[in-house]
C-alpha cells in the first residue's frame, strides 16, 4: 500500500468518531485547488509498511476508526487486503474518494468492508473535467458511484469544495439534483492549509 502521509489524530475526519488518516499516494484527477498535491503531482516518499503496522498496532485503543484518503484510494490496487489488514486490528474504516472507480466501491460495498463513505463531487457534470484538469472526465463512472454510495445503506456523504472562481450557486444547486434529498450533503470552502501531516 503506497501511503504517502499519516495525520495520527483527528476529531472530525470521521463523522462520530476518534480517527488516523491515512494518505495514499497517486490520484486520476489534477485538481488545482488540491490541498494534497504533493501526493501526485511527483513521486513522494512512501511511509514503511513496518512503520504503518506499528501506528495501527499501537494505536487500536486509542482511535476508532481509520481514514483512509488521498490522492486516490481506490487506485491502490492492494486497497482491499490493506482495509482487511486494518479492520483485523479492531478499527472502523472510513474512505475518502472521487468516485472514478465504482468497480473498487462495489467490492468494498459487497464484502462490507466500509462504515462510512465520503465522496467528493467536484462541480457540475457539463464543468467537470475544467475542474479537474482533464480534456475528459469519467461522468457515467461517476453517476455509477453515487448510484452506489446513495444506496448503500452505509453512512455516507456527499461533498464539493467551492473554488469562486470555478464555481457559482446555481452549480450547488445542480449538484444537489445528482442524490437522494436523504444524502448528507455539505459545502466545502477552500482554505489555504497544509493538511499533509507525515
Amino acid at each position: 500500500m503506497r501511503i504517502g502521509g499519516l495525520q495520527p489524530f483527528s476529531l472530525t475526519d470521521f463523522p462520530g468518531k476518534v480517527s488516523g488518516i491515512f494518505f495514499t499516494a497517486g490520484c486520476n484527477f489534477a485538481c488545482s485547488y488540491c490541498h494534497n498535491k504533493e501526493l501526485w503531482e511527483k513521486p513522494c516518499a512512501i511511509i514503511p509498511e513496518k512503520e504503518i503496522l506499528s501506528f495501527l498496532e499501537q494505536k487500536k485503543k486509542q482511535l476508532d476508526g481509520i481514514v483512509i484518503t488521498g490522492g486516490e484510494p481506490t487506485l491502490q490496487e492492494d486497497l482491499i487486503d490493506f482495509i482487511e489488514l486494518v479492520r483485523s486490528y479492531g478499527y472502523l474504516i472510513k474512505l475518502d474518494t472521487n468516485g472514478a472507480r465504482p468497480d473498487v466501491l462495489i467490492k468494498l460495498l459487497t464484502k462490507k468492508y466500509l462504515d462510512y463513505i465520503a465522496m467528493d463531487i467536484k462541480a457540475p457534470f457539463e464543468k467537470y473535467s475544467t475542474v479537474i484538469g482533464l480534456k475528459t472526465a469519467p461522468i457515467e463512472k461517476l453517476k455509477e458511484s453515487i448510484e452506489l454510495i446513495a444506496h448503500s445503506g452505509l453512512r455516507h456523504e456527499f461533498r464539493t469544495t467551492f473554488i469562486p472562481h470555478q464555481l457559482i450557486e446555481k452549480d450547488i444547486d445542480i449538484i444537489k439534483t445528482y442524490f437522494p434529498k436523504e444524502s448528507f450533503y455539505r459545502l466545502q470552502d477552500y482554505v489555504e492549509v497544509e493538511q499533509i501531516k507525515s
